[in-house]
């Protein structure tokens, strides 16, 4: 089989891949594993990843990321095409892209002929306070709707971000606990928000020893590496539209409204979005997504990944920014 996965929702793309290296046996599922990346790809890699014969198993699985967004147009992605129309029976690939598709695209148009082709948006309204609902009781607890409104207030509709704080949320009540709206604004504050702004300025005023404690500081709050790098991209990606939208003269209400973010989150990250050019942002953007390749490609661990990230920040000179 042939998957293309695609949209801004992180969380539901990777529950997706998982489940299909889920189907792999176990104890070979490493081997029987190939992870490419799509902005180096080239259709000898992809051959050879696709051809290799599984390791005591009946299939292998060959994840390429980002390729629609890399492939080059022409040649390129006609090899590409071509190729999908060879892949072997004993193995599943699967693209995956981190962003919304051209649906005009030559391989997307295949593959929604010829292979399984599913989107992932990121949730809204009601739709979103059902999978808080459903979320919960996964985790063997419920959750009053008051309490799911408050979360998504407070979180907002990142559901990895939602998802780790269910799973703190029903820790605290207990297996077959209630969470409720008390439990939501006990544990579920702006901490977080707070120490991350924290270390932002630290980072953009080039303070190197302050900003290695303050990326510590969110590790101490216990959350894992991966997730602070995670929650780091995520405000990189808001200083970003935040500061597009103030370049469009837009009032933080309406600011709010459109990221869907809390008016404090707005008013600081406006004061934040200040303290970086727009090429140190994208710059900084551009690193973290290299960085969570390299991490679930094995490459390095998530707590190097985030100190050297601090490290290249404090030393890219000012000027990188203004080029």
């Amino acid at each position: 089989m042939i998957y293309l996965f695609y949209g801004p929702n992180e969380l539901a793309r990777s529950e997706a891949v998982a489940e299909l290296r889920a189907g792999l046996p176990a104890e070979v599922a490493d081997l029987n594993v190939s992870v490419l990346d799509g902005r180096k790809l080239t259709i000898e890699q992809l051959v050879a990843a696709c051809e290799a014969h599984p390791f005591l198993a009946e299939r292998r699985l060959v994840i390429v990321y980002d390729a629609l967004k890399h492939s080059k147009a022409g040649k390129g992605r006609e090899e590409l095409r071509s190729y999908c129309e060879r892949v072997p029976a004993t193995c599943d690939l699967v693209f995956v892209e981190q962003e919304e598709v051209d649906r005009r695209h030559l391989l997307f148009t295949y593959l929604s002929k010829h292979g399984v082709v599913r989107e992932f948006p990121l949730l809204q309204g009601a739709e979103l306070l059902r999978w808080i609902e459903q979320r919960a009781k996964m985790l063997h607890a419920t959750i009053e709707p008051a309490a799911a409104q408050r979360l998504v207030e407070l979180a907002g509709n990142d559901s990895r971000l939602l998802a780790n704080e269910l799973a703190k949320l029903a820790s605290y009540v207990g297996r077959n606990g209630k969470i409720d709206l008390r439990a939501v604004d006990r544990l579920v504050t702006d901490q977080q928000e707070q120490n991350l702004f924290a270390f932002l300025d630290e980072l953009s005023s080039r303070r190197l020893g302050p900003a290695l404690r303050g990326a510590r500081a969110l590790i101490e709050d216990g959350q894992a590496p991966p997730y602070v790098l995670f929650m780091l991209a995520r405000q990189i990606r808001i200083l970003l539209r935040v500061r597009q939208l103030l370049g469009q003269r837009r009032r933080a209400d309406e600011i709010a409204a459109e990221l869907n973010l809390k008016p404090f989150v707005v008013r600081k990250a406006t004061e934040q979005a200040r303290n970086f050019s727009l090429p140190e942002l994208i710059h900084a953007h551009d690193r973290l997504l290299e960085l969570d390749h390299a991490i679930k490609t094995g490459r390095i661990q998530a707590e190097t990944a985030l100190e050297l990230f601090v490290v290249e920040m404090c030393q890219m000179p000012q000027e990188v920014g203004k080029r």
